[in-house]
């Protein structure tokens, strides 16, 4: 039971410091994200738009699955932030490239189109997934 206590002493403020590290990104990955999008996706959700509810939650698995494998690899705080940063910029790069792909987006999304939204959800984690792999090395 001593082991089990001192196992936990030592590696639980690891996990808070790594964890935190995650969640931080997470939340940088997306403000830029909300930076970046033409549309405003919190009035929308608000308002009852599935459509942006889709890219939202599409957008938040998006941005984790890689965080999450870097969070995985990784031992150092630095490092999981350093990785977790390329991450991001790869997932936000997919956005604004799936956006110049879906010409009229905006309105879609704001009008309400699931279909669109989850083309573009569809994209962002189909990227991730082959994110995270690449991350997870």
């Amino acid at each position: 039971m001593e082991s089990i206590l001192a196992t936990l002493q030592q590696g639980l403020p690891v996990l808070v410091g790594q964890f935190a590290a995650t969640l931080a990104l997470l939340g940088i990955g997306m403000g830029c994200y909300i930076a970046l999008t033409p549309f405003n996706e919190w009035r929308l959700v608000q308002e009852g738009n599935t459509a942006a509810g889709v890219v939202v939650a599409g957008t938040l698995v998006a941005l984790a699955m890689p965080l999450a494998a870097t969070l995985a690899t990784s031992v150092l705080v630095l490092d999981i932030v350093l990785w977790g940063l390329v991450a991001l910029v790869i997932q936000l790069a997919t956005f604004v490239l799936a956006t110049t792909l879906l010409r009229g987006l905006r309105a879609m999304i704001e009008g309400g189109n699931v279909a669109a939204a989850l083309v573009l959800a569809g994209i962002q984690i189909a990227i991730a997934l082959l994110n995270a792999g690449a991350m997870a090395g």
